[in-house]
């Protein structure tokens, strides 16, 4: 049997105070580490979504929070830093359409901790981490400020297109009344017999369309994610929101169309995130825009990508899709945020019905491109990329050039040919549509 010595109060005094000597030194280490690193870049995307903030510097930082209330702000201590004119930059970087910070206050808390202080327009839930270097970015502390209340997508959309709502509920029911009238012409007795006419009960014939038809537009990267760079300095993020953009004012020109985009400003939005956007507005299409990169300049030509489950449906494309959905990685995901299991769900629903209907609106889009532009491939492309992933909407990745080819680069610059590509798009999405009515395949 063990002997339970009695514990000696000295002894237990001592063991107390080297654990926390201990803790202290690994405190320390951890400071000390970070004592003396250089911040690199200070950076502010605000949108509607939410709003980051992003701390670039050259060693990884220890960083404590607290929300407090009455007003409300986010206080954010960061260990091992001394006031700098790159951090006071922060402040002249908040923007006054921030939805959700009215001012950052920075100082020297402490001798090495640097205290950040957001002022806040509303309450909001912060999210922050730190990544590891990528690309061209070192290591990145990363506040994401999103409101607790989250805008809801389709109740903005239904408001925006409430007055097409309208017209075209007004517009199916004349079409009953002429559908009625012609039925009842049709039963009335032409001899002057008088007789009870009989109610009639037409069935009306299937409208061209019933309802408003959602298009997701999709602008690729954004925020911290700059796609691909042109020998220029063009930013396909810059690019592809422009194009985007167009294609938006085109679809809300039309009477039976609604656009919806996935970002509207300069902002990252993760790729699962995109595609639950589209199926959170019921979209009925999802596009993609992006240009293409290639490592070979020569390189050109637009494309047309849908999704594949069977592999790549050549070299070049399995080298974009792997590409594409490293964006993640570049513009910053909270890994510790994420519902692994409820995102590979969503992206391993993908059905044959989707990837056929992608593959005919691909091709559509594909033949009105190619009528002034050069073309790539001359067929709809098959990869896996993870945002066509949308299990029940037909989706495509349109590659508009190669902004990594000079002469295409200035093409993609140019307003007429960013016009000229959302018109194609637009002709190729109305083109489907009038064969596939979306009533035939969604409720």
């Amino acid at each position: 049997m063990q002997k339970h010595l009695p514990t000696n109060p000295s002894r237990r005094k001592h063991l107390k105070a080297t654990a926390k000597a201990i803790g202290f030194v690994l405190l320390l280490t951890e400071i000390e580490i970070a004592w003396g690193a250089k911040i690199l870049g200070v950076r502010i995307w605000p949108s509607e979504d939410y709003t980051r903030i992003t701390l670039e510097s050259d060693t990884p930082l220890p960083i404590t929070q607290q929300v407090l209330t009455n007003p409300d702000r986010l206080v954010v201590d960061v260990q091992g830093l001394e006031l700098n004119p790159t951090l006071k930059d922060l402040v002249a970087k908040v923007k006054p359409n921030d939805p959700y910070v009215s001012q950052i206050r920075v100082g020297q808390f402490q001798p090495t901790v640097v205290r950040l202080v957001f002022d806040l327009k509303e309450p909001i839930k912060p999210q922050l981490f730190t990544l590891n270097p990528v690309g061209e970015y070192q290591y990145r502390m990363v506040f994401d400020l999103y409101p607790t209340t989250p805008p809801d997508p389709l109740m903005e959309l239904v408001k925006n297109s409430a007055h097409k709502e309208t017209a075209l509920t007004k517009a199916n029911e004349e079409e009953v009344d002429q559908i009625a009238q012609f039925a009842i012409k049709k039963e009335v007795p032409s001899a002057p017999v008088l007789q009870a006419i009989p109610t009639v009960k037409p069935t009306p014939a299937p409208s061209k369309f019933k309802r408003l038809i959602t298009i997701a537009i999709d602008a690729g990267h954004g925020g911290e994610d700059p796609g691909a760079i042109g020998s220029m300095g063009s930013k396909e993020k810059h690019v592809v929101l422009s194009i985007a953009k167009r294609l938006n004012e085109k679809i809300e020109n039309e009477p039976y169309m609604r656009p919806f985009l996935t970002r509207d400003g300069d902002y990252f939005v993760p790729l699962n995130i995109r595609v639950q956007k589209a199926r959170s507005v019921q979209a009925d299409l999802f596009v993609s825009i992006h240009a293409d990169a290639f490592i070979e300049t020569n390189a050109k030509g637009a494309s047309v990508f849908a999704l594949s489950q069977m592999g790549a449906s050549s070299t070049m494309a399995r080298w974009m899709a792997n590409k594409e959905n490293a964006s993640d990685l570049i513009g910053g995901i909270n890994i510790k945020t994420q519902d692994r299991q409820v995102a590979n769900l969503l992206l391993d629903m993908s059905t044959t019905a989707q990837i056929n209907d992608s593959l005919q609106v691909g091709n559509s889009v594909l033949r009105q491109i190619g009528s002034f532009a050069a073309l790539h491939k001359g067929k709809v492309e098959q990869a896996g990329f993870a945002v066509l992933k949308a299990p029940d909407i037909p989706s495509i990745l349109v590659e508009t050039a190669f902004i990594s080819n000079p002469q295409e680069e200035v093409r993609l610059n140019d307003d007429a040919y960013q016009d000229r590509i959302a018109e194609a798009i637009l002709k190729g999405i109305k083109d489907y549509f009038s064969k596939n009515p979306p009533v035939a395949k969604r409720g």
